[in-house]
């Protein structure tokens, strides 16, 4: 589904990356790990189309975005590329419901349909009953939780998250990782994740190390350590009623 091939990128006189070759499959949660300076969130931004490589090319869902210009580009990453980022960068003026809905409205949704949509993905988070609260009246892990929600509201081909429990305790950070993989289970959704959290790592199907802007190692597909065929809790959505919000195409505009 993500195809890298000899990717190089270079800040000044510094190469950051020097030929990377990667692929990552549809379902896939993968782990990028490595000492600070290894290039792990170059290659996280140039993956998620936020920068260029200087040379190489990107191919996400079969489409080379390394060929797409820049206004074909911030459409292609707002349907295709949700993001999630160690500091849950939400607009403190507006609610979690209205956090969810702007990638939706950027998109050209209506307003009643994406309305309805980051209701029901707050529900999911478990979150309905906070849908009209400011960031400032939430806690770190709810916050964090509206984040994941907000990068899932256009249905992403792919979720790029960057240290995405870094600010959390040991609490929310687990509750974070069960949530990547119940909606890998449930809707079928890519993760790529940057972390230097082992633990997040080791759960993982696949851990890319990379240091001084190489992968040294891509670990073969694991046997998922999370059930794909676990029954909903109670008051949970099953994925029979969380399904058909991974369908929807949007219009073009």
């Amino acid at each position: 589904m993500i195809q890298l091939r000899n990717i190089h990128k270079s800040f000044g006189t510094l190469e950051v990356l020097k030929g990377i070759d990667l692929d990552i499959a549809q379902g896939e949660v993968v782990s990028i790990v490595g000492p600070s300076g290894a290039g792990k969130t170059t290659l996280l931004q140039i993956m998620g189309t936020l920068d260029r490589a200087d040379s190489g090319s990107v191919v996400i869902k079969g489409t080379d975005v390394s060929r797409l210009g820049q206004k074909e580009l911030a459409r292609f990453r707002n349907r295709q590329i949700g993001f999630v980022f160690q500091f849950h960068q939400l607009l403190p003026e507006f609610t979690a419901l209205e956090n969810v809905m702007i990638p939706g409205l950027i998109g050209g949704r209506s307003r009643r349909e994406t309305r309805q949509k980051a209701q029901e993905l707050l529900e999911f988070m478990g979150l309905g009953d906070r849908a009209g609260h400011k960031p400032s009246e939430l806690s770190g892990g709810e916050k964090q939780r509206v984040a994941v929600a907000r990068a899932l509201i256009n249905e992403p081909a792919v979720v790029m998250a960057d240290e995405p429990s870094g600010s959390l305790d040991s609490a929310n950070k687990a509750e974070l990782h069960r949530l990547f993989f119940d909606l890998r289970d449930r809707l079928g959704q890519t993760f790529v994740i940057v972390t230097h959290d082992e633990e997040l790592a080791r759960t993982t199907d696949r851990t890319i190390h990379m240091k001084d802007g190489r992968i040294l190692l891509a670990d073969q597909p694991r046997e998922n350590t999370q059930s794909s065929c676990a029954a909903p809790q109670p008051g949970e959505p099953s994925s029979e009623t969380l399904s058909p919000l991974h369908r929807h195409e949007p219009s073009e505009q």
